[in-house]
């Protein structure tokens, strides 16, 4: 539940859908504390409640679209990503700001007002996570196996295929990568296929090689 301090703001919730069955969902989105830390759980669960609602506006394959256009918007944006991740941008003219840039690029109204609920919960920075969870739920949904990849940087077209083809050779012919980026990683990459994770990140083999050289102390 928002902290007493922003309820206020939830009245944008509002917006996501007007009929009264849909304030549920709408709600849901809207749950977010500023506190709770920003991960995969979080991040499904915006990603659930967009999933929802779209389904009940009878606008999912329209939202599923206009969600894989955003991410790739904003991977293509170097201007949009400094704005999501500034802290210190006024939250007014963010979102302002992002919104005009949706709608100049003619996202609809339920992917505009979504991004306008993750806005007011002050979660801007991590949109693209929240992009990259729909995108995980659209593929999981439709009974394909879900790699999520987190690299330090982008993967290049040539990394890409190659992922592929060795997440093909163990044998996942169906398979959605779901890209993000997380530059602690320094390097290497993170894959994680259901409950099975693969770790060769920079940041996991200094930590290793920083134990090894305590237990040798």
């Amino acid at each position: 539940m928002l902290e007493a301090g922003r309820r206020a703001r939830t009245s944008r919730v509002g917006k996501m859908g007007a009929a009264r069955g849909h304030r549920g969902r709408n709600q849901a989105l809207a749950s977010g504390s500023s506190t709770a830390p920003i991960g995969s759980a979080l991040a499904g669960r915006y990603a659930a409640a967009l999933y929802a609602l779209a389904d009940e506006q009878h606008r999912l394959p329209e939202t599923i679209d206009e969600m894989a256009a955003l991410g790739r918007l904003i991977e293509a944006s170097a201007p949009l990503k400094a704005l999501l991740a500034s802290p210190l941008i006024d939250l007014a003219t963010a979102t302002r700001a992002v919104g005009e840039v949706l709608e100049k690029q003619g996202f609809g109204v339920t992917v505009r007002n979504f991004v306008g609920v993750v806005a007011a919960n002050r979660r801007l920075a991590a949109l693209p996570g929240f992009v990259a969870a729909f995108a995980a739920l659209v593929a999981e949904r439709r009974g394909v196996v879900v790699a999520r990849v987190s690299t330090a940087h982008p993967l290049t077209d040539s990394q890409r295929q190659q992922l592929r083809a060795r997440l093909i050779e163990t044998g996942l012919s169906q398979v959605e990568i779901v890209e993000q980026v997380d530059p602690s990683l320094l390097g290497g990459m993170v894959v994680a296929v259901g409950a099975r994770l693969y770790d060769t990140s920079l940041k996991s083999r200094l930590q290793r090689l920083q134990h090894a050289m305590k237990g040798a102390a």
